[in-house]
Formats: C-alpha cells, sequence, structure tokens
C-alpha cells in the first residue's frame, strides 16, 4: 500500500469519526471526505474521489442505507462499523463486511487487507 488508500467516511458521533480518521491515518491511508448524514453521505458518495468508505449504519436516526446504494453503484468497495448488527440492513446489503464498535486498529487493518489484498491496492477513479 504504497500511497495508501482514499478512504470516505461516514459516522455520526465525531469524537468516533476523529478516532477513526486517526486510525486509517495511521495505518498509512488517508481520509479525502467525511459525512455525519445521509444527506452530506449520499453527496460525497456520488461526486467523491475514494477507494472504499467506512460506513456507520445509524446515523441519527436515519439508516445509511440510501448512502451504500448509491457506493454500490459506484462499484466501490464499503465496509459498515457499527454497534449494530447485519439484521438492520436490507438483505442485499448484509453480505457487506461489519466491523463491531468499539473498533481496534488490527480488525480494521486486517479488513482492509482482506478487502484489498495483492501489493497494490490504490485503485483509479
Amino acid at each position: 500500500m504504497a500511497d495508501g488508500l482514499s478512504v470516505f467516511l461516514v459516522e455520526d458521533e465525531a469524537l468516533i469519526r476523529m478516532m477513526m480518521a486517526d486510525m486509517v491515518a495511521e495505518l498509512g491511508h488517508h481520509v479525502v471526505a467525511e459525512a455525519d448524514n445521509v444527506r452530506d453521505a449520499s453527496a460525497f458518495a456520488m461526486t467523491a474521489q475514494y477507494d472504499m468508505a467506512i460506513l456507520d449504519i445509524n446515523l441519527m436516526g436515519v439508516y445509511v442505507d440510501p448512502v451504500a446504494d448509491l457506493i454500490e453503484r459506484r462499484g466501490k468497495p464499503f465496509l459498515f462499523a457499527t454497534g449494530y448488527g447485519p439484521e438492520l440492513l436490507p438483505s442485499l446489503l448484509r453480505r457487506r463486511p461489519i466491523l463491531r464498535k468499539p473498533i481496534a486498529m488490527d480488525q480494521l487493518k486486517a479488513m482492509i487487507d482482506s478487502m484489498f489484498p495483492g501489493p497494490s491496492t490504490k485503485t483509479q477513479g
């Protein structure tokens, strides 16, 4: 992961979002867009340039599945980071990777590595 990945981070709790951004940076990647609500996340999902997204399932009482649908349409990989289980997601999104909060750095690293195997992890687009 020479340059690291560009990450789109969606999390409604500011402190958790900052902690996750720090973990992403420590792993050699960089957060290129952040959102704390479905409206802003939807806009970024369609316009921001990123390699992968990390999505909280519940954003201030609104489920993130419309954002996940937009990311999926762009063909971008994503994972969920949540205290909730997959049962809150539409059935088609339940197959996506889920990290349970609180998230440990080694868990995040292992998940990203499994999503981007091989020496070159940077994607285009």
